[in-house]
């Protein structure tokens, strides 16, 4: 009786043991499969770097959001912490303003818009303005942000909205004035860059779209 009772109890053993042998052989193929998902998301940012480089060239004009239409005059190189970075140098020459952009860090630039984009902010010039009834405050935060946000037809809609017909200073407020006249200049250059023409004519161009009226005109 005391041998069978032996021999059971070495059977239990032996099947501890195995499941104890088969446990810790799993544990580690979960690690390594764990470790292979960590991994993904490396190779990932590493394949989105180059998308964003697009080479200009010197002399092309380019539109940075937040200051308008701007010409490329160079395109340098420095040497800084002992990475080679390249450049281009942006003359904005209404804010009398000269950028330097990183080449792989241009995502905010974009080219001058095309003739039939020019041609469809005429027609967004010609419409009605939509008037909104929500406090001043806030609708001048959503035309400020309209005018950096660097798209032209959204340009064209504050142009259009805060136009008032007239060139009479009383009908508008200071506010109301600065942020037409910030959208207007800016709009004016990008028009001017891509007819190719000077400012008078695309001041004309555009008054005439708006309706505005022409003091000087009338005078005469």
């Amino acid at each position: 009786m005391p041998k069978k009772k032996q021999l059971k109890k070495t059977k239990k053993t032996k099947k501890i043991k195995r499941a104890k042998i088969k446990a810790s052989i799993k544990i580690p193929e979960k690690k390594s499969a764990l470790a292979g998902q960590e991994e993904k998301p490396e190779i990932k940012k590493l394949k989105k770097q180059p998308t964003e480089k697009k080479m200009y060239n010197v002399k092309d004009f380019v539109v940075y959001p937040k200051h308008g239409v701007g010409k490329i005059i160079a395109i340098e190189k420095a040497n800084i912490g002992e990475i080679d970075i390249q450049f281009y140098k942006i003359l904005v020459e209404k804010e009398k303003l000269t950028l330097t952009v990183p080449i792989n860090q241009q995502s905010k630039l974009r080219p001058i818009s095309s003739i039939n984009q020019i041609n469809k902010c005429v027609s967004i010039l010609k419409t009605k303005p939509k008037i909104k009834r929500t406090m001043w405050s806030r609708r001048a935060q959503e035309y400020d942000q309209k005018i950096n946000s660097g798209k032209i037809y959204e340009l064209a809609e504050v142009v259009k909205d805060l136009n008032k017909n007239t060139d009479i200073i009383a009908d508008q407020s200071y506010s109301e004035r600065q942020l037409f006249e910030k959208a207007y200049e800016r709009l004016k250059s990008e028009f001017e860059a891509v007819l190719k023409t000077t400012s008078e004519e695309v001041q004309k161009k555009m008054d005439k779209a708006l309706g505005r009226t022409n003091l000087s005109e009338q005078v005469e």
